[in-house]
Parts: C-alpha cells; sequence; structure tokens
C-alpha cells in the first residue's frame, strides 16, 4: 500500500560515491512526469568519496514544497549505507517512518584507521526496526556484485523501493528514466539490478 502523505517526503542517503544523487534524480523525474509536483534537495556532509550525503525528495499532487524536510517529518528513508541509514533515522524519522535499507557496511576512514568502531549490523537493524513501523533490509551490495556491477548497487535499492510498493512509481517508471540516464549498452544490467532489487524484499 503506498503512502498517500501529501507532501510525500523521502530521504535518500548513504556515502559519497553510492550513486545518492543519480537515483533521487530519477525518482523525482519520474514523478514530475507522472503528473505530480517534485522538488529535490541535496545536502553533503563531505562531497568527497566516502563523507555523508542525503537528498530529500518532496512529491505533493497540489504544489511545489521546499526541498527541506523537516526533522522527524519524513515518511520513508531509503538507506544506501546502513549507519547513515540509523542516523537519518534517528534525525528525519517518527513511529510511522518506514525504511529501506542496505545492510553492506561502508566502513570510514576512522574505524579503517582503529580509531572508532562500527556498530554489529544486527544492532543496527535492530534500532531501525525498533525507531520505524516497517523496515526492509537486503544486501544490495552483493546482489550488484553478483551482477559484476558494483555501481548498480543504487538501482537495486530502487527496485526494493518499488517492490515494497511504499511509492506509486512502477518499474516501468524507472526504466524511463535509465533510457534516458544512461547509453544504450548498460540498460539491460540496470534492468536486470532492478528487477533483484524488487525481488529480494517480495
Amino acid at each position: 500500500m503506498a503512502i498517500s502523505a501529501d507532501p510525500l517526503n523521502l530521504i535518500i542517503c548513504g556515502v559519497g560515491g553510492q550513486g545518492n544523487i543519480l537515483l533521487s534524480g530519477m525518482v523525482g523525474s519520474a514523478y514530475i512526469k507522472k503528473g505530480s509536483f517534485a522538488t529535490i534537495g541535496e545536502t553533503f556532509g563531505a562531497a568527497q568519496r566516502g563523507g555523508a550525503v542525503f537528498s530529500s525528495v518532496r512529491v505533493s499532487q497540489k504544489r511545489e514544497y521546499g526541498p527541506l524536510i523537516p526533522e522527524g517529518k519524513a515518511h520513508l528513508i531509503l538507506g544506501l549505507e546502513p549507519l547513515e541509514t540509523l542516523r537519518m533515522v534517528q534525525k528525519y524519522g517518527n513511529p510511522d517512518t518506514v525504511c529501506i535499507s542496505n545492510t553492506h557496511p561502508v566502513v570510514p576512514a576512522g574505524v579503517a584507521a582503529n580509531r572508532d568502531t562500527y556498530p554489529d549490523i544486527d544492532e543496527l537493524k535492530d534500532a531501525l526496526s525498533t525507531l520505524t513501523k516497517k523496515a526492509w533490509f537486503l544486501d544490495a551490495t552483493s546482489i550488484a556484485l553478483e551482477l559484476k556491477a558494483p555501481i548498480a548497487m543504487n538501482i537495486v535499492m530502487c527496485g526494493a523501493v518499488l517492490g515494497t510498493e511504499q511509492l506509486t512509481l512502477t518499474a516501468d517508471d524507472i526504466k524511463a528514466e535509465l533510457q534516458e540516464s544512461l547509453p544504450p549498452d548498460r540498460l539491460e544490467l540496470n534492468y536486470e539490478a532492478l528487477a533483484r532489487g524488487m525481488k529480494a524484499v517480495a
């Protein structure tokens, strides 16, 4: 059952280099093509690879809203990295928020240098499940690696969102966006990534 809120407040989060911006652009564009108003805001914690990044997408049937989602007002949080998903849920979520998270961590530099520790993935999943109305989890990175295309992880996650049926977008809507965004020789691979993401949460 798709979220019926207007405006719909969607957050897509991850770290630099995961394809966050492409994903938010495709979702926003797909909604605009369906006759909705959609505004997108991008926030970079550190714009280089590995820095936290998130996009807010606000969709309305009535009017254009400002791109910034108020704290505690997200309806759906799509996380490309599990710790970043938890951070966004803590700041923008509420008991009615739903979330979909990749379970594959991107270890920050501080953890790699043994200055910090990364939380246990099961603890992260438990926290996300506790803080939200419903949470879906999949290892989108491993699915993308099976396709020999780690860069397609964001498309796997896009498929997962479609598979949960929380948005009023279809696979055909996203395929149309892929056709505009990608060279023809990369389309079949990305269609497969989309399909596998949908299957992973079905």
